[in-house]
């Protein structure tokens, strides 16, 4: 049987993230949703996403197919009842449609004539770009147990001060020296070739995945998510980063989320809690206004390529688009578009061709390559984002 994740009716609400990635490539916990379909069902999946991102993601169709909603996180039960599908069959909880088998996409009207399978336990799902940190913990305590069910981490060196060691987790290759760890809140997981240097302090949960780095003295708390090749320093709560980030130096970062290839300047600072104490309203570009999250912590949203120069300021729930780049002092507003240039004293657009300069020298650093497919992705952004540039 061929598997494919398809974006479903929560992409846009999980934008800025989704303007480079199908929904299955975003990161929760310790894997990105696609990774955990893939452990789960043991076979390769491919992505049903918007056309302009096909060429990178490409999806694979075959004559027998079980559609998957990417949003959705799986379960046992859950894999179960997708394992039986027939051709035919939809799942759904509701008037949600969680996975349909067919030999081709089909739209919600075709769906209708399906055979339905009501899915009756609980489901975990990815609806909102704050669901990423707000889930974390559960989600990144039931992919702990699932990577290491049945396995023996790597010796950790007796420099470390250890609480709760047999919820802590190194894969080979992980180092960590002359620093505290505490699994009392959630485990610690440490990817291959990933390393805590001296000095910092870590009150799970933690998930610091493959290659990924915590400089010295860096206090992580929170439910946490460091993505491959990220490097972190400073104080970082319940927040999660996909992927070649960096936030290196002092600075808080709280109940947030990185995109890839971003990078926070020294002493840069985000506000997760209003001065009133009020529940934060964050920018939703489904809808294109402001929405409740109903969370009275929410600090930072940041899509891919975005960067920040030393000692910049965030505002309680800011949301930046990709390749967006702040650089003056004070508060910028809480939504800044893609391709933006400035800060608090105002924006002006930025160019792809100097934003394409700046990736491709940053992406080099890491042994990557910025090619014509990434060019064209972001490309194809600029110009979905031209409305929401109006300074």
């Amino acid at each position: 049987m061929n598997f494919i994740l398809f974006d479903g009716p929560r992409r846009n609400h999980l934008l800025p993230f989704t303007f480079t990635r199908p929904v299955s490539e975003i990161r929760v916990g310790i894997m990105t949703l696609k990774e955990r379909w893939e452990a789960y069902l043991k076979v390769s999946v491919t992505s049903l996403t918007e056309e302009y991102l096909s060429v990178k993601y490409p999806v694979k169709l075959e004559d027998s197919n079980i559609f998957i909603d990417a949003s959705i996180l799986p379960s046992d039960s859950l894999i179960k009842t997708v394992n039986a599908l027939k051709e035919g069959e939809v799942i759904k909880s509701g008037d949600l449609v969680i996975a349909y088998s067919s030999p081709s996409v089909k739209s919600s009207d075709e769906l209708s004539s399906f055979n339905t399978i009501e899915f009756k336990s609980n489901l975990v799902q990815i609806n909102n770009t704050w669901d990423i940190f707000d889930k974390n913990a559960d989600i990144l305590q039931s992919d702990f147990d699932f990577i290491t069910k049945g396995r023996v981490s790597q010796p950790i060196s007796d420099t470390n001060q250890l609480i709760h060691p047999e919820r802590i987790f190194l894969e080979e290759g992980a180092k960590v020296e002359f620093s505290i760890l505490n699994a009392t809140d959630g485990p610690i997981y440490l990817g291959k070739n990933s390393e805590i240097w001296e000095g910092s302090l870590v009150r799970g949960a933690l998930a610091l995945c493959d290659n990924a780095i915590i400089k010295m003295g860096g206090k992580l708390y929170g439910a946490t998510t460091i993505g491959p090749f990220s490097k972190v320093c400073g104080e970082v709560s319940n927040s999660v980063i996909f992927g070649y980030s960096s936030k290196g130096h002092e600075g808080y970062l709280g109940n947030a989320v990185l995109g890839e290839w971003c990078n926070i300047g020294a002493d840069s600072n985000n506000s997760n809690l209003k001065n009133n104490y009020a529940k934060v309203r964050l920018w939703d570009y489904a809808t294109e206004r402001f929405e409740q999250t109903g969370l009275q912590f929410c600090g930072l949203m940041m899509g891919d390529h975005s960067k920040t120069a030393i000692n910049t300021m965030f505002n309680t729930g800011t949301v930046i688009g990709v390749n967006s780049n702040i650089y003056v002092p004070g508060f910028p507003r809480n939504f800044v578009p893609s391709f933006s240039w400035g800060g608090a004293s105002g924006f002006t657009a930025y160019q792809p061709a100097k934003a394409f300069d700046a990736a491709k020298v940053m992406m080099a650093r890491r042994g990557v390559e910025f090619n014509e497919v990434e060019a064209d992705i972001l490309t194809h952004v600029f110009e979905l984002t031209k409305k929401w540039r109006k300074y």
